[in-house]
């Protein structure tokens, strides 16, 4: 799914709305009189507004210090307020009384409504009358997708979920229609990947309906869009969290059904291997990269985010709050308000431009500093691969954005213009920014004047696919050598040698725990805060191991005394409470049958 662009007719009126939450007040619940939500499913127009209230419901995670915790609740990123939710869920603050960022409820509003619509669709008369049975049939299918995206979105923060069918429950259902019992999670992800199947059986290759231009389409749900949700999905489920994890032996319904399986299976591997070659082979979509000579791998990474509707984006938000998190990045001289931190342990995770880690290579050095552009750049900024630029602000890194009419050179200097000593609260704790999907040409911070750099939110793109594809067969087949191809187009698009190919090829992995270390490697780089990491490092239950204290430079300190590690912020974890998050108290008193997750 791609950038909208909409042209006058009864469709797009539909779609105009898609991810509109204006028209929710409208249309999020089965309205109380029978009589009016039966004269809905008869006419186009109101049908295809309800479709468009379904998919409002898709999750738009451009605020991370308020709506969800993906990125401040990782190792990747700290979110500098501590007057937002994001602060109490890292220190743990959070459990079944307080909701924070509780999706559980939303989602089960979004897949109500689009159960009702699937279920009284076929009865619209005047779209037989104007298109006949295949426009339904569409409209069914995305339906029908949503609803199994929405289950997805659930399943990876909650884990094993109550699965509905196709039984419509109203919002105001009494307590004893709500007596469900949570599935198991291979049950929940059987079910999800049938339904995503069946959705792209009959979802269009490119956004279209009824033969209409695609560019009058943009939005609406593709194959591409099933079957990428498909892969995550399971990948996911394949993953140590899910597949024979004996920690969580005791997570059982009441009635002693399990809910997580036990016993190890690596053709979960294989299933995941295949799906996402099975976005692959579509065959119509590819690593975004800008044309010109030299190639540059900056622009191209960062375009990947700018540049709407590009040759790599499978499923995208159109309508998003992005000019927002452009504000909250960048720094306080652009207008800014200096608010979404790199760690530390984000920038040691960069390659150095050799492609090898900075542990491993000739180039990395922590002492000194290099003149760049006439001001002094810490050696540990230098010869870092391009990636690396295109996603972090450090200090005295060049910057040009918001009410900046040239590039400058940034400081985080405690007494510099964008230090902790000039703002009580608008300073990153860790002395750098996201610099990566930051829409510079928004100006509608401190001083700006009001312009925005709209762009579709990325949900799902190729380059994920094809990490999760070597991730799947590196498990399954390790020796299959489209684990180095697929792993090497990504390092060919960032610029930097690839394992055994190409000029300055560096040696592949020798086994497959240094593939699985090698390919770990490059997720954590090629997906930074694409709110992705949260969830692999839980699914590889490695979060024990890297969460805790997350480090910065000295943003106390002014001159050289800045250049010092130091502990910026605390992410706690706690095992086997953090892996899933809590379901809220409100859902618990109304379902007697359901458990909470471990930990709460």
């Amino acid at each position: 799914m791609k950038s909208i662009i909409l042209k006058g007719s009864t469709v797009a009126l539909g779609i105009t709305l898609l991810f509109n939450t204006g028209c929710k007040d409208y249309l999020d619940q089965v309205p109380n009189d029978r009589l009016s939500i039966e004269q809905v499913f008869q006419k186009k127009g109101p049908s295809e507004q309800y479709l468009a209230n379904v998919y409002s419901y898709i999750e738009d995670d451009s605020n991370q210090w308020e709506a969800v915790p993906w990125i401040g609740n990782s190792d990747e990123a700290d979110i500098t307020w501590s007057k937002y939710p994001i602060y109490q869920v890292n220190l743990l603050n959070i459990g079944p009384s307080n909701g924070l960022f509780d999706t559980w409820g939303k989602y089960y509003n979004g897949i109500r409504s689009a159960t009702y619509f699937i279920n009284h669709i076929d009865s619209n008369a005047e779209i037989l009358a104007l298109n006949g049975q295949q426009q339904i049939d569409q409209y069914k299918a995305e339906a029908r997708f949503l609803r199994a995206y929405y289950y997805f979105l659930l399943m990876r923060q909650y884990g094993p979920v109550v699965l509905v069918g196709n039984e419509e429950l109203p919002a105001d259902a009494p307590a004893e229609a709500m007596q469900k019992p949570r599935s198991p999670f291979d049950e929940c992800v059987n079910y999800v990947v049938s339904e995503l199947d069946a959705a792209a059986a009959v979802l269009p290759l490119v956004p279209s309906l009824n033969g209409a231009p695609a560019e009058t389409e943009y939005g609406r749900a593709t194959v591409g869009m099933a079957l990428a949700v498909k892969a995550r999905l399971l990948l996911y489920a394949a993953s140590p969290l899910y597949n024979g994890n004996t920690e969580v032996a005791n997570f059982k319904n009441k009635d002693g059904v399990a809910l997580i399986n036990q016993t190890y299976d690596v053709q979960k591997w294989k299933r995941a291997a295949d799906a996402s070659k099975a976005v692959i082979d579509l065959g119509i979509y590819s690593l975004y990269k800008e044309s010109g000579t030299p190639y540059n791998p900056i622009t191209s990474y960062q375009n990947v985010f700018l540049k709407a509707g590009n040759s790599e984006q499978i499923f995208t938000r159109p309508a998003n709050g992005l000019p927002a998190r452009d504000i909250h990045s960048m720094p306080r001289i652009a207008g800014g308000w200096n608010g979404l931190g790199v760690t530390q342990e984000q920038v040691d995770a960069y390659f150095m431009k050799d492609g090898k880690p900075r542990t491993e290579s000739s180039l990395y050095s922590e002492t000194g500093f290099t003149s760049v552009n006439g001001v002094q750049v810490y050696n540990m900024y230098m010869n870092r691969e391009p990636r690396f630029y295109a996603s972090v602000t450090y200090h005295n890194s060049m910057f040009q954005g918001g009410k900046m009419t040239s590039a400058a050179p940034i400081s985080f200097y405690a007494d510099g213009p964008n230090g902790s000593n000039g703002h009580p609260t608008d300073w990153s704790r860790t002395g750098y920014l996201i610099r990566k999907n930051v829409g510079t040409l928004t100006n509608n911070g401190s001083g700006g004047n009001g312009a925005t750099q709209r762009r579709p939110l990325v949900l799902f793109r190729l380059g994920e696919v094809y990490l999760n594809y070597a991730e799947a067969l590196n498990e399954y087949d390790p020796a299959n050598p489209d684990i180095a191809r697929y792993l090497n187009l990504i390092r060919e698009r960032a610029g930097i040698p690839q394992y055994g190919a190409g000029t300055d090829a560096l040696p592949v992995p020798a086994n497959q725990i240094a593939m699985r270390n090698a390919i770990r490697a490059e997720r954590r780089v090629e997906l930074a805060f694409e709110s992705i990491r949260w969830f692999d490092i839980r699914r590889w239950k490695i979060a024990p191991e890297v969460m805790g204290q997350m480090h910065g430079m000295d943003v106390s300190k002014s001159n050289n005394d800045f250049f010092k590690r130091v502990v910026a912020s605390q992410h706690l974890f706690r095992a086997p409470a953090s892996y899933w998050s809590p379901i809220r108290q409100y859902a618990m008193d109304r379902g007697s049958l359901l458990v909470q997750n471990p930990g709460w």
